[in-house]
């Protein structure tokens, strides 16, 4: 599969941005025990909140896109499990933008090396 390098730096940016943003409004705004008692819900919304922010920004497909953020969410799902939920956002945000790297090329039309 080839994977167009700027979309995924540019998915990167901006979902790492997002989350970023949307972790800091959320931490002062609830008590940590909201965390503790409803973070297994509210960790994954705001996930896909961001991914749907992503997807808007670089023009990517919704659906898809949120396809991708599902599955960049198991392997931080794990971490977290683990207890390293931080270092699972980082690899998440690696993984999705890799998914999105992945749907832009896609989208582009191939070239036939034959008509060149």
């Amino acid at each position: 599969m080839h994977i167009d390098t700027h979309v995924a730096l540019r998915a990167a940016i901006v979902q790492a941005l997002a989350v970023a943003a949307l972790a800091i409004v959320l931490a002062l705004t609830l008590s940590h025990s909201f965390f503790e008692d409803y973070g297994f819900i509210a960790g994954p919304g705001a996930w896909m909140l961001c991914a749907a922010i992503t997807a808007a920004v670089l023009r990517l497909p919704l659906l898809l896109t949120l396809v991708g953020a599902a599955l960049a969410g198991i392997p931080s799902a794990i971490a977290t499990v683990v207890g390293v939920h931080w270092a699972g956002a980082a690899l998440a945000v690696i993984v999705f933008a890799l998914w999105c790297g992945g749907l832009a090329q896609r989208r582009r039309p191939s070239v036939n090396a034959e008509a060149v």
